[in-house]
């Protein structure tokens, strides 16, 4: 063989090991970013919580906003905007504000939160008692939080009277005189 063979040879042999390298290098990377095969995407929450309420789960998003009065609640975003979660971690004692604009896995005991008409009857008695003070930027409270619900009234009044043709409209459709909100409590967490 001559010398420009043998290099064309060892050349080649280089060039395939260092792809395979590269593959697997890149597929282990993939694999750390990756949540792990029984982590649940919000998305997959939210479309099952009926069934997931009360059970531990490992639910995996991207951190969009910390609670700044205490650090205790952060929301994981789904799939878009419109799919959102709380997550509490009063058990923990707060988040890191390292969270927010990151992902971050979760895991937790999902909870349901009903909205029914002696909720927004004790809602209102409590509003008027504290002369409007609520959490939150704003006298409606936190607008993610809102958001997380759906919600678009920008004052209590409104907000409560939203909660009511909600309640009307799912009682028509499904026979429920009660909205349900889903949160997780923590229980640990990791930012990815």
């Amino acid at each position: 063989m001559n010398a420009f063979k043998l290099l064309t040879i060892a050349f080649s042999c280089l060039a395939v090991a260092s792809c395979g390298n590269r593959a697997a290098q890149s597929t282990e990377a993939q694999a750390e970013a990756a949540p792990a095969a029984d982590t649940l995407t919000v998305d997959y929450v939210l479309a099952e919580a009926d069934s997931l309420v009360g059970q531990m789960v490992v639910i995996s998003g991207f951190c969009t906003h910390i609670c700044k009065h205490s650090g205790r609640k952060i929301f994981l975003m789904g799939s878009d905007e419109s799919k959102s979660i709380r997550v509490e971690g009063a058990e923990i004692g707060g988040f890191a504000q390292e969270c927010v604009s990151s992902n971050v896995t979760v895991t937790g005991v999902l909870r349901e939160e009903r909205v029914d008409e002696a909720h927004l009857q004790q809602w209102e008695a409590q509003a008027a008692a504290q002369g409007g003070e609520e959490h939150g930027d704003k006298e409606a409270g936190c607008d993610t939080e809102k958001k997380a619900r759906g919600e678009q009234a920008n004052t209590t009044a409104g907000r409560i009277a939203d909660f009511r043709a909600k309640i009307a409209e799912r009682k028509a459709q499904c026979g429920k005189e009660y909205l349900s909100f889903y949160f997780v409590e923590a229980k640990l967490y990791e930012i990815q």
